[in-house]
């Protein structure tokens, strides 16, 4: 599988483009900012991008959609539960960065846990991971050994929960159940900051791994 991450926007957010290499057909993942700058570097992979596949709709890993889509015909994929969070974005820029962005496109179809996303001859497994965000999913390549996790588990640390329509049970218990059950070499991108593996954050994560459990223990 072919990937390039981009990091966009005032937040930083990491935007991933996928494409097969034998197909250069591809996906975007969480488009969040600086449209011009993704669609540059797809041209550069020589990618066709078939779909916006996105993790969850907070206004920082959905800013860039309706360019993308508008400029490469892709179709925009959002879980059904995060359609409140799509919703208040243009709410969210002006009370976060005080300006004005019109409304997020409407999803054109919702992803459901258990699906496989295909472009060409890769895929990826959606997995419903709600905490950081009411309709929060991952999506996972089991062939490459490598999961797109969005902000649920990071390089020593996990998605916020302070924020509206976030609890932080429900967080913990979809990295516990739906991330920490994969195999340690699994490679995490998230959607903020450097990558890491599954074995590391399951041995040293100070909040879901074995030195949050001794913490507690001791």
């Amino acid at each position: 599988m072919l990937v390039t991450s981009l990091t966009v926007g005032l937040l930083q957010e990491n935007c991933y483009i996928l494409g097969c290499e034998e197909t250069l057909r591809g996906v975007l993942v969480d488009p969040g900012d600086s449209p011009r700058a993704i669609l540059n570097a797809v041209a550069e992979m020589g990618l066709s991008i078939e779909k916006i596949i996105n993790t969850h709709a907070h206004f920082d890993h959905v800013l860039a959609v309706n360019a993308v889509r508008a400029a490469t015909g892709a179709t925009f994929h959002l879980h059904p539960d995060d359609l409140p969070t799509l919703r208040t974005a243009p709410e969210r820029v002006r009370d976060w960065l005080g300006a004005r962005i019109d409304p997020i496109d409407e999803p054109d179809v919702f992803l459901e846990t258990g699906q496989f996303i295909g472009f060409g001859a890769e895929s990826l497994e959606v997995r419903f991971t709600p905490g950081h965000a009411p309709g929060h999913v991952i999506f996972i390549d089991h062939r490459n050994k490598q999961v797109f996790a969005g902000d649920t588990l990071f390089q020593g640390s996990i998605g916020r929960f302070d924020l509206p329509m976030a609890d932080g049970p429900t967080l913990f218990h979809s990295i516990r159940t739906e991330l920490l059950t994969l195999a340690d070499e699994y490679v995490v991108y998230p959607g903020h900051g450097e990558a890491t593996t599954i074995g590391a954050e399951r041995e040293s994560n100070p909040f879901v791994g074995r030195a949050a459990a001794l913490s507690i223990l001791g």
